[in-house]
């Protein structure tokens, strides 16, 4: 993977929490992207937000690490890392392109571009809906978007419900490059042990903490439902005291559901998903979910919130709630039929190994970058909701208008 004299494409990615990845999407996405253009030859450059106590490793899967801190605040967290990040990439080092995670970060793209560094901005999903923010963050996100509109060289987005309202809003081209999933198999497991959990013996949640994740509706129906395996919650918010005071007031009256906070091993994190028997998924605003992904590729059914984007990824296969009762009376139906249930997310496996490959998605991500470096841009879109049509589609490789 090589620029014009053959050295290596020098590619920064922009705007996440870092790597490696706990379970965040963008942080997700970056780590399995990458490390696989790092594999290819690239000089990739991930921009870290430093924490305190944490290692601040040079290196990572052959990703170069800049670690630069944030002011911790909800509004101000991600805007303050990517500006010194922005700052670091333009006066410290040269890229070739720069891949920027949220439309939120949209305002710094003109020192990127007056760097004369290309620059794509991968949208995210409706930020906008987020129930935590205010009314001026709202406001904030839709202007976001629409500069991320005008100044990009190129948007992406990660599933087709996405592609489709920039398509209607602005009016511009996309890139739909999804995330991918990987196949976990269930082993036995000393850890799982430990917390006093059995195989195909409890359902689990995994989310951060925020309402439109829809953890305290998940465990609301869990406690009005005759379910007499355990629920097990996996996350936590660091912004969202009062919402997370509720789900735990809500588990506190039902001694089946179980709180475990953050869990950063991946390895128990893969064996939770792959040794329950569902994995309810209340996630609504994103767009592909890697959360979503990682339990379909662990072979476990899926009861999800009912949304176009979870039916994108799920399909059929998987069960749909949109409130407390329906979920109480999925959650008994899985248990009334284990092995439906278990068929039931062996399909859901299939359909993501087939669907959602992370060597496809680093493919597409290349092809992008390679793309920008020759001088492609769409920037320069008005940025105006309602614009004319110019629309791309694709499952994960770059599909040119």
């Amino acid at each position: 993977m090589a620029a014009a004299g053959g050295r290596p494409l020098r590619i920064a990615m922009i705007g996440t929490r870092g790597v490696p990845a706990a379970y965040g999407g963008f942080e997700t996405a970056v780590d399995e992207i990458g490390r696989r253009m790092a594999a290819a030859g690239a000089e990739v450059t991930v921009y870290c937000r430093t924490k305190k106590g944490a290692e601040r490793p040079a290196r990572y899967e052959g990703m170069r690490l800049v670690h630069l801190p944030a002011l911790r605040s909800k509004t101000l967290e991600t805007l303050s890392h990517t500006g010194l990040s922005v700052l670091h990439a333009v006066l410290r080092r040269r890229f070739d392109a720069a891949f920027v995670f949220n439309a939120a970060n949209s305002p710094f793209l003109p020192l990127l571009r007056l760097a004369r560094v290309p620059v794509a901005v991968h949208v995210d999903g409706l930020e906008w809906k987020r129930g935590k923010w205010g009314r001026a963050g709202r406001q904030y996100y839709r202007v976001a978007e629409s500069l991320a509109v005008r100044w990009g060289d190129a948007l992406i987005a990660d599933a087709q419900g996405i592609a489709d309202y920039y398509e209607r809003e602005f009016g511009v081209e996309t890139r739909l490059l999804t995330y991918g999933s990987k196949r976990i198999d269930a082993v036995p497991s000393a850890p799982l042990a430990e917390l006093g959990l059995e195989p195909g013996g409890y359902h689990l949640v995994v989310a951060r903490f925020e309402p439109e994740n829809h953890v305290d509706v998940i465990v609301d129906g869990y406690r009005l439902s005759g379910a007499r395996l355990p629920l097990v919650v996996v996350g936590s918010a660091p912004y969202a005291a009062e919402y997370s005071r509720r789900i735990t007031e809500l588990a506190a009256s039902d001694d089946r559901i179980r709180l475990l906070g953050g869990v950063w091993d991946q390895e128990l994190l893969d064996q939770l998903y792959a040794n329950a028997l569902t994995y309810v998924h209340g996630h609504s605003v994103g767009g592909t979910n890697p959360s979503l992904l990682r339990a379909m590729g662990a072979a476990t059914a899926v009861i999800a919130y009912d949304v176009d984007f979870n039916r994108e990824v799920a399909g059929p296969g998987a069960r749909y709630f949109g409130d407390a009762e329906e979920a109480s009376r999925q959650l008994e139906a899985a248990e009334a039929s284990p092995e439906s249930t278990k068929s039931s997310g062996s399909a859901l496996q299939e359909r993501a190994l087939e669907r959602y490959d992370w060597d496809g998605v680093a493919a597409g991500y290349t092809e992008l970058a390679v793309h920008l470096i020759s001088g492609h841009s769409s920037a320069g879109a008005r940025g105006r909701r309602g614009g004319s049509v110019a629309a791309t589609e694709g499952t994960g490789h770059v599909v040119e208008a």
